[in-house]
């Protein structure tokens, strides 16, 4: 009878043990585009300029510089090209 009562607890005991372990967490290799999202992420948290960030923002993502120039007037003109009606440039 002890010889059972002790195999019944160690199988028990076993069972529990195996349920309370955390299953490890899948490693594998991240994808270039979850990559390149959390190098975005760590970007914008880094409080760099406007300027800073948006060139390495276009370095991150393989585009070409774009460039932002200010005007006479102080105020910054992203657009030069753009043609706005009922406004001469």
């Amino acid at each position: 009878m002890n010889h059972l009562l002790v195999t019944s607890l160690l199988l028990v005991a076993s069972v529990l043990a195996g349920c309370a372990n955390q299953p490890s967490p899948e490693l594998r290799p991240y994808t270039a585009e979850e990559s390149r999202e959390l190098a975005l992420e760590a970007l914008s948290r880094r409080g760099l300029s406007f300027d800073e960030y948006q060139q390495k923002k276009a370095e991150l993502l393989g585009q070409p510089q774009k460039a932002f120039a200010f005007d006479q007037h102080g105020e910054m003109n992203a657009e030069r090209g753009l043609i706005q009606h009922g406004h001469s440039s």
